[in-house]
């Protein structure tokens, strides 16, 4: 099958195509909407509201100087500069070293990465591609060890065209051209997770250990997963290869994730849709449910060399992926489990708290524009001596999903029997409604969302934050104090207040932290405290990461934006509290064509880990100086490398204060 109105695009750029088409119908309130009556959507488009906002921090902090608010900063490094160029930048007084880069061995036996003699076998033992979210916990079990522990990372995707010499670019009227048996299972042996020992030596740098017993690789191709949770068995998920419900090989497009408490590492499945070919025949059960997931996107050839990603020969099989993967990084031998309780859509990650009554809480953001912002609240509680008793507390309890209101949010129950959730609406049982979360998201009247993305509960001061990344496709009768522009390009963030910090309460209080882009431009509309400079703002917010201090750090991902900016993706500080709210500060800075993932902290705050991923393909031929064809022969950069006939490589970084500190202090 062709890939349509994704051919001749690098996959970066398809996948920002993607998740710029909406497939939810629901004509429920927007969260804009939802702003917009609140303040009135006559000052609203005069930017009025933005001014007012922005006046009022002003006046508050007027007479104030920049010295005594520099005292008040949480962050005391030296902010670096806007830009875009071929390596990456960090804040003075630090070091990031590159500590795995894809083709890495992570066995001892595994073979070294030559990029022209790649093999299935080969990447099967080395480091994946395209790492997203990255997860830490502390080496022996809980110790909260920072100089050693297991470092758990996502693959996200692969980019044929930098990743296999001669294949180039996809021609517009060629269907898959160059794709190849071989070159399709080395893509799927490169997708999933790596698990990887990790320790600090007497130098301060970080190192693998090759020999490790945890080591391991979790792919698309080889992995056997089971199903749990009200789901597993269902009629839905069986497949001619699987009759039970309950076994699936692989994950894939694994973006963000989470650790849980009791050191689990969760895979958080996103845009599955794209991996599959075919179609149902019109009026098969499945084609409204494939249609508001996007299935097939044909992004990938798989279908024609998998019967399993050719969906006119397994409809069911779409139902098998977007859910969340929960894995025990410390038994390589483990079996992951997609937790189907926590619901089936464009995961962009799970972030875990345990509520002040011992449940567990699981936020999510479904990372599509105009869907969904969702949390899991467990049946059972988390026991911090029995790790044996919270393996299965996942797959049992209530998901909800968000509606915002004029003075507050609520959580709606998606709960089988409850309001629509009923078989005369197609719901026959739970399983149901959850693999089809969305429409019974649509069902209850959920607010369509500018792309929520992570979402981050801070356990020091229980707010929630939600990275809305934005929203191209939002039209002028919309704009707000939210969503300020007709077409998003650049997000924003917003505040959750549980009531007494109770994670688990059905209503929520609410707010805007930023509302990003560059507040130089006035018909930008962005909003941020005064405090933050010419290098402070960003666009696009899409992971973030809380400090063992409660401070809060953001990544973004432009996509091709990153053009209109004039500055590459990267990791910002940003302030919650006191005078400076609202202030970001640009700490760290990708290669040219990369999206800034992660970020993770050590248990002590003395090391940042970072992804950068798909270096070189992202907006490059759009940017002056950068006119490349983003190919293996000629990437815009080849980093971290930078050797001819070595393509650009998806790295972790370990970011480091050069006098052993806490980072940011």
């Amino acid at each position: 099958m062709k890939r349509k109105d994704t051919q001749g695009l690098t996959r970066a750029e398809a996948f920002e195509l993607s998740e710029d088409i909406p497939s939810n119908p629901s004509t429920a309130p927007t969260i804009g909407d939802v702003i917009a009556s609140r303040f009135g959507r006559r000052d609203i488009l005069k930017g009025a509201l933005a001014v007012t906002a922005i006046s009022a921090v002003s006046s508050l902090m007027a007479g104030t100087s920049k010295q005594a608010l520099a005292s008040k900063a949480s962050f005391s490094f030296p902010e670096i500069k806007h830009g875009v160029d071929e390596t990456h930048h960090v804040a003075e007084g630090y070091d990031a070293d590159v500590l795995i880069r894809w083709g890495d061995p992570i066995f001892a036996d595994a073979p070294e990465f030559d990029p022209m003699k790649q093999s299935a076998a080969a990447q099967l033992k080395q480091f994946g591609y395209n790492n997203d979210y990255v997860g830490f916990v502390g080496l022996p079990y809980g110790s909260d060890n920072p100089d050693h522990g297991l470092l758990c990372v996502n693959h996200e995707y692969t980019s044929e065209e930098v990743m296999f010499p001669g294949l180039g670019r996809q021609d517009k009227d060629a269907e898959f051209a160059g794709m190849t048996q071989e070159l399709i299972d080395i893509e799927m042996a490169a997708h999933g997770g790596s698990v990887i020992e990790i320790k600090k030596g007497t130098d301060g740098k970080w190192g693998l250990v090759k020999d490790s017993q945890y080591n391991r690789r979790i792919t698309a191709s080889t992995t056997e997963m089971t199903v749990s949770g009200p789901a597993a068995g269902h009629a839905r998920l069986k497949t001619t290869a699987d009759s039970s419900g309950t076994k699936v090989i692989g994950t894939i497009n694994n973006c963000a994730g989470g650790m849980t408490p009791w050191g689990t590492y969760l895979m958080a499945e996103e845009n599955f849709h794209g991996y599959f070919n075919g179609a149902v025949a019109e009026g098969h059960k499945e084609a409204a449910n494939h249609e508001r997931y996007g299935v097939p996107g044909g992004w990938y050839a798989w279908g024609s060399y998998e019967d399993r990603f050719d969906v006119s020969k397994e409809p069911n099989e779409p139902n098998r992926f977007g859910w969340v993967v929960e894995v025990d990084p410390f038994d390589a031998s483990s079996t992951p489990v997609k937790r189907t309780a926590l619901g089936r859509f464009k995961h962009e990650g799970a972030e875990p708290i345990v509520n002040k009554d011992g449940r567990v809480v699981v936020y999510c953001g479904d990372d599509q524009r105009f869907d969904y912002l969702y949390k899991f609240v467990s049946a059972g509680t988390f026991n911090a001596e029995d790790r044996a008793a919270n393996m299965n507390l996942l797959d049992e309890g209530t998901l909800y999903v968000a509606k915002f209101e004029e003075g507050g949010m609520n959580w709606l129950a998606l709960t089988h029997g409850e309001g629509p959730l009923t078989a005369a609406n197609g719901f026959a049982d739970q399983g149901d409604v959850l693999i089809e979360t969305r429409r019974a998201a649509d069902l209850l009247g959920a607010t369509p969302m500018d792309r929520p993305e992570d979402v981050e509960p801070n356990a020091k001061t229980n707010k929630v934050y939600v990275m809305c990344t934005n929203n191209s496709k939002r039209k002028e009768e919309q704009v707000n104090v939210a969503n300020p522009r007709p077409a998003n390009t650049f997000g924003h963030i917003i505040e959750l207040s549980p009531p007494d910090g109770d994670h688990a309460s059905e209503s929520y209080a609410w707010d805007i932290l930023v509302k990003c882009g560059d507040p130089s431009v006035a018909e930008v509309g962005a909003q941020w405290n005064p405090a933050t400079s010419e290098n402070g703002w960003f666009g696009s917010p899409d992971n973030c990461a809380v400090d063992h201090m409660g401070r809060l750090w953001i990544s973004t991902d432009q996509g091709s934006n990153w053009s209109k900016s004039g500055t590459a993706d990267g990791i910002w500080a940003m302030e919650t509290e006191g005078e400076l709210r609202g202030t970001g500060k640009m700490f760290f800075r990708v290669p040219v064509g990369a999206e800034m993932c992660g970020p993770r902290f050590a248990p002590d705050d003395k090391s940042l880990f970072l992804a950068v991923q798909h270096p070189a393909t992202d907006g490059t031929k759009d940017y002056p100086g950068f006119e490349k064809n983003s190919t293996f022969e000629e990437p815009a950069t080849r980093w971290p490398d930078f050797k001819e006939g070595v393509p650009p490589r998806p790295s972790v970084v370990v970011v480091t204060k050069q006098d052993g500190g806490v980072i940011g202090v």
